[in-house]
């Protein structure tokens, strides 16, 4: 389905500053212009961008409307800046008459490919998150089903075919994890929360101890679990800096006890996260 018209996603600058705008600009769903625009982004900490995310730019109509919304950002002085993954040239030189600084992240890039494969390139637009391979795709699905029935320790059913146990005290961010490494990579993930139950032995909980070689631990500052802990249930024993700094230490002498790598989650993306993780069990997508 051709789609010529999709609202813009906006996201402001940090702190409610105006910036300078960056747009991702897809034939498809946006997300590798976003994700390799943003990681350009990263590196430039000093400068405010009000960000647009504008998928399924696929007709040169399309590429039309988005250059009447880039010109209305002209007014504001800076030349917009457009992170392009489009494959069709017409568009992207409709894009290029908004007078913005244009990043096409294809680029020569495909062409460099054309020459090493010594073929041409699919015209199909959209394949990178497309379907694309169907085993892998449905595998990934599986993968999120499974993470939704192990989220929590829901379901002790079938650890024995999990890639990973991630355990942790309450709110150190297991879900979100468990839930990128099964969507992203297809890989069985579990989760198991520690409580003040998991404590007193010296040993792992008994639900997971017998796959101790599948289990990573997460932990956090303190005052970070604090503050998380206080969204979910203000004034509470559970959210009490006490609590979090108590169930932290507990938590990290059991890792070491039973030889379980762990990360601080306290400043790290879930993609840094699941990287870390990847690297550490030695696990494949």
């Amino acid at each position: 389905m051709t789609i010529d018209a999709i609202p813009v996603q906006t996201r402001a600058a940090p702190g409610g500053l105006s910036g300078r705008a960056a747009y991702f600009v897809s034939d498809s769903t946006g997300i590798t212009a976003e994700t390799l625009g943003s990681a350009l982004l990263a590196n430039f900490p000093g400068v405010a961008f009000q960000r647009h995310t504008i998928p399924f730019v696929d007709t040169v109509e399309g590429a039309r409307n988005v250059v009447k919304d880039i010109e209305r950002s002209l007014q504001n002085g800076a030349r917009p800046i457009i992170f392009a993954t489009v494959k069709s040239a017409e568009i992207l030189a409709e894009l290029r008459m908004s007078g913005s600084v244009i990043i096409d992240l294809l680029g020569g890039h495909l062409t460099e490919l054309e020459d090493a494969l010594g073929t041409t390139a699919s015209e199909q637009l959209g394949q990178y998150h497309g379907v694309g391979d169907i085993e892998r795709y449905f595998a990934r699905m599986r993968a999120v089903e499974y993470a939704i029935e192990h989220d929590d320790g829901q379901s002790m059913r079938a650890l024995d075919i999990a890639d990973v146990i991630i355990i942790a005290p309450s709110r150190c961010g297991k879900t979100p994890t468990t839930m990128y490494l099964a969507l992203q990579y297809g890989l069985l993930v579990a989760n198991y929360p520690l409580t003040d139950d998991d404590f007193p032995s010296d040993g792992l909980p008994k639900t997971v101890a017998r796959h101790v070689e599948k289990c990573f631990g997460l932990t956090t500052t303190p005052l970070r679990l604090s503050q998380v802990r206080h969204e979910r249930r203000p004034s509470s024993t559970y959210s009490s800096l006490a609590q979090c700094t108590l169930e932290l230490r507990r938590a990290e002498d059991l890792y070491r006890r039973n030889r379980v790598p762990f990360l601080n989650s306290s400043t790290k993306s879930v993609e840094e996260m699941s990287a870390v993780i990847m690297q550490s069990m030695r696990l494949r997508a």
